[in-house]
């Protein structure tokens, strides 16, 4: 295969050798868009998943399968070492959390990862744990990569590192200039543990094609009686670029912003069909593809902000995160087919209206309807969740209802990201009208709430849908610190909406309760309780605090005023 002048005959071959499973996974891509290979390259992964944890074999494919696709999604303006970092962090901590559920399986999700990135003239690898990537070149073999194993003494050996052994992932990362006539080899522990330099140099030397070298590789590691799975993967560098093409992401950070977009200009061969909306921190227009005569949403940076470098990687990183959420709720972002000379990033174009505007227009929409829709931003919230992202700022305004009632999420300009995000940062309000409406008081208060933010907003637009007012009234907005919240009563929906029944009600306020520990924790749970009742919503509720404090000074003062009488009646007997 050739890309952007970059010859390469790659091939992979993984078996179970003498074992009844293969935990090992292998694979390779390399996009046949020109632009595509130009910035991103051809991608080669191997995965060992580790026996004892019992479920490596579903964390090697995870690895393998994820990075190749999410790789890919990452920005062109992003660095191959910032790419594959921030895809892996994303991986690690998934199996990570695998691992920690709660659940009876009680199953480890790891696995070790190698994974060989060649763009230009450069190959950029990454590595953890004990798989291993080497490089014959000119006829030396040299071992790219470092053996990630603790030594105990007494020939004990443990696995120190691997994806998703902890929740912070350390991951070794190198790149070197590719020469003509390069042949680079990454192979599990069940190849290199019974095949020495020697015979790994002789194979690999051989004028043969990569895949009968793959071939050979896994049946000398047999011959050697191998006792483990057996993975390889062979690239062979065949010829370089004329140009110097190392790193095309140096030059696309320093894409300018584009200037305000006008009606009938063009832009990369997209023409402005007419601005959607814009505020001081960004713009979204109406463009329309001149290739294909396809609708599109671009979204561009504002230029108050040129100069933030902070600002810049944080849109950018919106990019990413959108591309990595593919559901049918969630809006779609458009990967770059073409050079870009300005910094912007593509969207799906949704006919339809925010959540406010349907409102108005279905003021007597059945429950039914609403409830509908109301699974529907669930849905959505979910497919950011099990990419380990928070929404943040869900609100009315941030969701588009179509003509059909289908629901799409947008914007990913608040969204947390678990896992790639070095600081958390709360939810900045920069004086977006009705955010503080929906937002859980934590963000407020420089607290992270996780997913039970999400929980808190969708909570809180069930309840407006069905009402037309907020839990906690309009007041919500002008609370600054803890103790305006502490003032604050939830208002029963029935009040509002008769034909609400107690345990629909008692959810929502379960939902939108300021304590973390009483809402809920998923927004799979309180979707179960607001779809059929729950029993134990059912139930009386417990006498308040307060009533209870007024019981214990009524009998407290009851108790004293009999006192009073029987000293009053002694003393009068003393004067008889």
């Amino acid at each position: 295969m050739t890309t952007r002048g970059l010859g390469l005959d790659l091939a992979c071959l993984s078996e179970a050798g003498i074992k009844s499973l293969n935990e090992d996974a292998v694979a390779f891509l390399a996009p046949e868009q020109d632009y595509i290979s130009q910035v991103k390259g051809a991608v080669v992964a191997l995965a060992d998943g580790v026996s004892a944890a019992e479920a490596g074999e579903e964390a090697s494919h995870t690895a393998v399968t994820r990075f190749l696709e999410e790789y890919y999604q990452t920005p062109d303006t992003w660095s191959v070492s910032h790419s594959g970092q921030q895809v892996l962090s994303a991986i690690n901590l998934r199996l990570f959390r695998k691992s920690h559920e709660f659940t009876d399986e009680n199953k480890g999700y790891l696995t070790t990862f190698s994974a060989m990135v060649l763009k230009g003239c450069q190959g950029h690898f990454f590595h953890v744990g004990d798989s291993r990537i080497y490089l014959l070149r000119s006829g030396e073999l040299k071992q790219l990569t470092r053996d990630h194993l603790a030594h105990l003494g007494n020939d004990h050996v443990f696995l120190a590192r691997a994806l998703g052994m902890d929740n912070l992932l350390h991951v070794d990362y190198g790149n070197l200039l590719l020469e003509s006539g390069d042949v680079i080899m990454i192979c599990s522990d069940g190849i290199h543990d019974v095949l020495n330099n020697a015979r790994l140099t002789h194979l690999l030397s051989q004028d043969k094609d990569a895949q009968t070298l793959c071939r050979q590789l896994l049946n000398e590691a047999l011959t050697a009686h191998s006792d483990d799975n057996i993975s390889a993967a062979v690239i062979k560098v065949l010829a370089l670029p004329h140009q110097d093409v190392d790193d095309l992401n140096a030059e696309l950070t320093r894409l300018p912003f584009p200037p305000p977009l006008k009606t009938g200009m063009k832009l990369d061969g997209y023409e402005v069909l007419e601005e959607l909306w814009a505020s001081s921190r960004s713009q979204l227009y109406l463009v329309k593809d001149l290739d294909s005569g396809r609708q599109l949403v671009m979204k561009t940076p504002s230029v108050n902000f040129n100069d933030d470098s902070h600002y810049i990687d944080r849109f950018i990183r919106e990019q990413w995160i959108g591309s990595r959420i593919n559901h049918p709720n969630v809006v779609r972002i458009i990967q770059h087919q073409r050079p870009r000379t300005a910094l912007y990033y593509l969207m799906e174009r949704v006919e339809g209206v925010d959540l406010d505007e349907w409102r108005k227009g279905y003021a007597d929409a059945k429950p039914k309807q609403l409830i509908q829709l109301v699974r529907q931003i669930a849905e959505g919230l979910l497919a950011f969740h099990a990419n380990d992202a928070v929404h943040q700022d869900l609100k009315p305004g941030n969701i588009l209802v179509d003509a059909q009632d289908k629901v799409k999420l947008v914007d990913f300009g608040s969204v947390f990201v678990a896992g790639v995000a070095e600081l958390y940062r709360p939810i900045e309000h920069l004086g977006a009208l009705g955010t503080a409406s929906y937002s859980d008081p934590n963000y407020l208060l420089g607290r992270n709430p996780g997913q039970q933010g999400d929980v808190y907003s969708l909570a809180t637009i069930c309840y407006e849908l069905f009402t037309g007012h907020l839990p906690y009234g309009e007041t919500i907005e002008d609370c600054r610190s803890a103790a305006d919240y502490d003032r604050l009563r939830y208002r029963s929906a029935s009040q509002f909406n008769p034909i609400i029944p107690s345990w629909f009600d008692r959810a929502l306020a379960k939902g939108v309760s300021f304590d973390l520990n009483e809402r809920y924790p998923s927004v799979a749970m309180l979707m179960a309780d607001l779809n059929r009742p729950n029993p134990e919503l059912l139930k009386e509720e417990p006498a308040p605090k307060e009533a209870g404090k007024l019981m214990f000074w009524k009998l407290l003062s009851g108790f004293w005023f009999i006192t009073f009488l029987v000293v009053i009646y002694l003393f009068s007997l003393s004067g008889d």
